[in-house]
């Protein structure tokens, strides 16, 4: 079972992670959009783990709904609504449990996704976050290495396609050739509950 613990230290490894590559995906940013990618998601996770360290909420739900709701307010550009819906939703999904699985992890974080497409309406090929996160949330009921190699994967694969939505579907065959820096950054988050579970 999953407590409280593991979802602080997912939120910390995740802000960690993202504090390390922020440069990597601000220059991912670059070329296909306003090069700000890396430094605004640094700035709202940095404001995500101050607040979960200062007042540490009490159920697995509430760290991702307080960590949702800072991203949504301290991130500026698409990222900061579109990241923040996701772990809104996600701890919404959660409820008030003390402990949840692996299994109502993997539900809950589908009910996030589906709020993400919903809200970008966005679909897995259109070279978008959704590209690292859908194929992840399927393979989570496996295991959290099975879910990280698979947004890895899916954020791979978006280099050659065409964006379809953001930003960067404005440049049209211009975007081909660039990895996105959202699936990008959706593959470190993912790769932050690893980190967490090992621990």
């Amino acid at each position: 079972m999953l407590g409280t613990g593991f979802f602080l230290r997912w939120m910390a490894a995740a802000a960690a992670s993202v504090d390390r590559e922020a440069e990597r995906l601000t220059e991912l940013d670059s070329p296909i959009g306003d090069a700000d990618h890396g430094s605004n998601l640094r700035r709202g996770f940095a404001a995500v783990a101050a607040a979960l360290e200062k007042e540490p909420p009490g159920t697995p739900g509430a760290v991702l709904t307080l960590a949702g709701r800072q991203l949504i307010s301290t991130v500026g550009g698409a990222s900061g609504p579109l990241y923040g819906t996701l772990l809104r939703r996600t701890g919404k999904a959660l409820g008030d449990a003390g402990e949840v699985s692996p299994g109502d992890l993997a539900e809950a974080l589908r009910a996030g996704v589906d709020a993400v497409r919903a809200l970008g309406g966005a679909a897995p090929g259109d070279k978008t976050m959704v590209d690292a996160l859908v194929p992840a949330v399927e393979a989570l009921g496996e295991s959290f290495a099975a879910a990280r190699a698979a947004a890895e994967e899916g954020a791979a694969a978006t280099t050659p396609l065409r964006a379809r939505k953001g930003r960067a579907s404005y440049l049209g065959e211009r975007s081909v050739g660039h990895r996105d820096p959202g699936a990008t950054s959706a593959a470190l988050l993912v790769a932050a509950l690893e980190e967490a579970a090992d621990a």
